[in-house]
């Protein structure tokens, strides 16, 4: 039998409330995926789409609307978030940021950000087993002993993110949410922090929701791929066969953007008319990317395509697949 998923997400939603009206803003729409323990999953997708939402779900620093999140077996979705950070799962999932010079206390020095954790989470409070612990996970992640006095102010772009990496391991979790971790940083200094981050996944055994826009990055590090549009999940598969043979025609659009300095390439970018639907009471019979769709058809219009198992590990939201047999071309 399979193993159980170390997290497994159900029916998940966030609505948020429009001042002043009765609508409500629909960032997550019953999403639903899991992830096995020492796997690493990408989550792709335009800006605005939900996907900084729904780590903040999983992470539990937002509160749901409805739905389950289930870590270890254990529905943690339940918990309110200003309880989950006094609760032993906290430890468990930890996230790096995007800024580390925002998510860094300007007061803390290198040393003090990766003990704090150590201290609320792991119960140790003893100066030599705190500086033990430090150092060791300072050594994990390539910071040297000297830099653990200063402050995020004096240290490097890639410093800086050393320290947030360190934090976000230093009490040995389980998950590790990485929301754009490298977008902040120097072309040269990206390449650097993928190498540890995968470095550091094969020697620790930790699974990976690894949030980019970056394609070619997720490509690198992932070894599944989630597509997110408009608040859900529309394409799901291992990274190298969405890569090669993307089923759904927005993951087809976003794959076309991909740079590429082949001048034998014959990829050419498929170009989305319109706008994206408003997120605010969005229809529940109109397919999300209806208007915008290149191939889009009259179903399209009148019923939410489901998330659908193709076949192995790939799954797709789109009528598309069935298109010839409903005897239904394009619209025009």
């Amino acid at each position: 039998m399979p193993a159980s998923p170390l997290l497994e997400v159900s029916d998940l939603s966030k609505r948020f409330p429009v001042r002043g009206s009765r609508s409500l803003v629909h960032a997550v729409d019953r999403v639903g995926f899991s992830l096995q323990a020492g796997e690493s999953v990408g989550l792709v997708g335009e800006s605005g789409c939900g996907k900084s939402t729904l780590v903040r779900l999983v992470t539990r620093l937002l509160d749901h609307t409805g739905g389950e999140i289930r870590f270890e077996g254990q529905e943690i979705g339940a918990i309110p978030s200003a309880h989950f950070a006094h609760r032993p799962e906290r430890a468990k999932i930890q996230m790096v940021f995007q800024d580390p010079t925002d998510s860094l206390n300007p007061r803390f020095t290198a040393f003090d950000t990766v003990a704090d954790p150590i201290r609320h989470l792991a119960g140790v409070s003893e100066r030599r087993l705190l500086q033990d612990r430090v150092a060791e996970v300072a050594d994990l992640v390539r910071l040297p002993g000297e830099l653990l006095g200063r402050y995020p102010h004096q240290l490097s772009g890639g410093q800086q993110q050393r320290v947030g990496i360190a934090r976000a391991i230093a009490v040995s979790p389980q998950l590790l949410i990485l929301d754009e971790p490298t977008s902040a940083l120097d072309v040269s200094v990206q390449a650097v922090i993928l190498h540890l981050l995968a470095e550091l996944r094969r020697r620790l055994g930790m699974s990976y929701l690894f949030v980019s826009h970056d394609l070619n990055v997720v490509r690198l590090i992932t070894e599944r791929v989630m597509v997110m549009y408009a608040g859900r999940i529309v394409e799901v598969g291992p990274t190298a066969e969405v890569f090669s043979r993307p089923n759904h025609p927005y993951t087809r659009a976003l794959l076309s953007a991909i740079p590429t300095f082949d001048p034998n390439s014959r990829r050419e970018r498929i170009r989305l008319p319109g706008e994206p639907q408003s997120p605010i009471d969005p229809s529940p019979t109109v397919c999300r990317f209806f208007g915008r769709c290149p191939e889009g058809f009259d179903r399209c219009a009148r019923e939410m395509p489901a998330l659908r198992h193709l076949g192995g590990d790939r799954h797709v939201a789109c009528h598309l697949l069935d298109r010839d047999h409903d005897g239904e071309g394009p619209s025009e």
